[in-house]
């Protein structure tokens, strides 16, 4: 009896032991299986899921910040040093600045220098930092850094005008928000592993201040404080603004390659504007442009101004002025920089009155290539809230970086390029002497070109009715711009396919400036048909007379 009680329990732990072991491999290859999914599920997860499963106020310590947390901790730090970066920034601006404010101190003043310099004891604050990698090369790290600031700082300007007064002027009230750039630059094997630092003031959004003379009034001295701010704005700008470079050497070397120098030249052809907008109430505007890729007066160019002369004429020359004026401008930093245009309304004392303004950034040019463009004046380069159409300008570019040569050369420069009329007349197998950069654009406005221009007239096609029997009564008037001299064909009597056939002759005295109108007129009323069209005729043989064809195709688009 006692041995089947064994053998039976022997079964029974035998079958017990094969029935856990068979449960046991079961349960752990379910768990394998449920392990490998949570992992494939964990590799699927992005940051923004791992943000939701564990809430930021669960991370530890060790866990890296956010850019918003580095740069409180950067905040932080800058308050911290800021007394020792007041000091030492403080004779750098003054040593850096002041020698500029002398360059622009106005006619009405004789000097204009810092009396006290303090930056204050509120510390910038910086909300964003990247690093430039497109700029930032091999050798390099280029970072820019979004920083505001509205400080108390203690500035005193000591400022003696012509007439003897000295005027102790406060520049209180400081806001500042711009970003700037830092360039560390070369990198080397040594400690701190850069030699020098490079800083500029990247982008300028908004500068405010406010002016007061310490124990009297600024505004009792007309005109005073409108020279003080200029003066203080251009120094800004030539002294820190980018592309300006202010080198700071860490390590001993030479750092030149790092200093401001010009890359190329821009050759700008300012042709026109047209529907401009009316800024007076009684007859047309006075418009004139003004130009510049940074905004010094010396930098600065300005177009001749269009003049309404009888403020009764039905002409609206004056809304589509037609300049055809060339200006040259020093290129620094193609890739940053821009051509800004700037078109006002002339109203003589009373100051101008702005109608529209443009931008092209230069990185769009293609070298020794000229690019016609026409750019929409809007009311503000930075806010463009204003949806107000107010015209448009047309302008001929052509940049040109030094030691290159531009595929179209002219008689007196070989890096000032043609226009699309002058390329088609100008030969190209024609060689001319190059001259240095420098005496270039003084060459240029010496020369005149002059020659004979014929003109045939042909016909015109699909002119506009303007009779009561549907027909029209059109005349051709051909006009030189700038020597005003006009001729007008026979009047084609009641047709809206009109022919002439006619050929004038035109003695241009300076072609290079010299522009073509072409207006269609009816004889009855006196009123236009269609607005002028207009094109350059830039000649290149010197008393050498030709013949410009026009088809009746061309001449119906120009009609139409």
């Amino acid at each position: 009896m006692a041995f089947f009680f064994c053998v039976f329990l022997g079964v029974s732990i035998g079958i017990g032991l094969i029935i856990a072991f068979a449960r046991y491999g079961k349960i752990r290859s379910t768990r394998r299986t449920d392990l490998a999914r949570t992992i494939a599920a964990f590799a699927r997860l992005t940051v923004q899921d791992s943000r939701k499963i564990l809430p930021r106020q669960f991370y530890p310590p060790w866990v890296v910040f956010s850019q918003r947390q580095k740069l409180s901790w950067l905040n932080v730090q800058l308050e911290k040093i800021w007394p020792s970066v007041d000091e030492a920034a403080s004779e750098l601006i003054r040593a850096s600045v002041e020698p500029i404010l002398e360059q622009y101190t106005p006619a009405i003043l004789s000097s204009m220098k810092f009396d006290k310099l303090t930056l204050g004891t509120v510390a910038p604050q910086f909300t964003g930092i990247s690093v430039v990698e497109c700029e930032s090369g091999a050798d390099g790290i280029t970072m820019e850094m979004d920083m505001q600031w509205d400080g108390n700082p203690n500035i005193v300007l000591n400022i003696n005008t012509k007439l003897g007064v000295s005027l102790p002027v406060q520049v209180k009230d400081i806001g500042f928000t711009g970003v700037f750039r830092l360039i560390f630059k070369p990198l080397v094997a040594q400690f701190p592993c850069f030699g020098a630092v490079a800083y500029s003031l990247r982008e300028k959004r908004d500068l405010d201040f406010t002016l007061k003379v310490i124990g009297g009034d600024l505004s009792s001295i007309p005109g005073v404080s409108d020279a003080i701010e200029e003066t203080i704005r251009n120094a800004v700008e030539d002294s820190i603004t980018w592309p300006v470079r202010n080198i700071v050497p860490i390590l001993p070397g030479d750092y030149s390659d790092l200093e401001l120098k010009p890359v190329g030249t821009l050759d700008v052809k300012l042709v026109q504007a047209k529907e401009l907008t009316n800024k007076d109430i009684i007859g047309k505007s006075d418009p004139f442009a003004v130009l510049f890729i940074r905004p010094l007066p010396d930098k600065t160019k300005r177009s001749k101004t269009i003049v309404q002369y009888l403020p009764s004429t039905n002409n609206d020359n004056q809304l589509n002025p037609i300049w055809n004026e060339n200006f040259e401008f020093i290129v620094e930093d193609v890739s940053t920089q821009y051509l800004t245009i700037k078109v006002f309304d002339d109203e003589g004392v009373q100051g101008a009155e702005l109608i529209g303004c443009a931008q092209l950034a230069l990185k769009e040019l293609e070298p020794g290539k000229v690019k016609e463009v026409w750019l929409k004046l809007v009311k503000d380069l930075l806010v463009q809230r204003d949806n107000k159409y107010r015209g448009q300008v047309q302008l001929e570019l052509l940049y040109n970086p030094y030691g290159t040569d531009s595929t179209f050369k002219n008689p007196f420069d070989a890096d000032f390029s043609l226009t699309s009329l002058e390329k088609a007349l100008k030969s190209p197998n024609s060689e001319t002497e190059a001259l240095a950069p420098e005496k270039a654009g003084q060459k240029k406005r010496e020369v005149i070109v002059r020659g004979v221009l014929s003109v045939m007239v042909i016909s015109g096609e699909n002119l506009p009715p303007v009779d009561f029997n549907g027909k029209a009564d059109p005349f051709v008037v051909l006009t030189m711009k700038k020597s005003e001299t006009k001729s007008k064909t026979r009047v084609a009597n009641e047709t809206l396919n009109p022919v002439w056939n006619q050929t004038f002759d035109f003695v241009v005295e300076d072609a290079l400036h010299e522009m073509l109108i072409i207006e269609v007129w009816d004889h009855d009323t006196f009123r236009k048909v269609n607005s002028h069209c207009s094109f350059s005729c830039n000649f290149f043989s010197f008393f050498v007379p030709f013949r410009l064809v026009i088809p009746h195709q061309f001449m119906a688009s120009l009609l139409k």
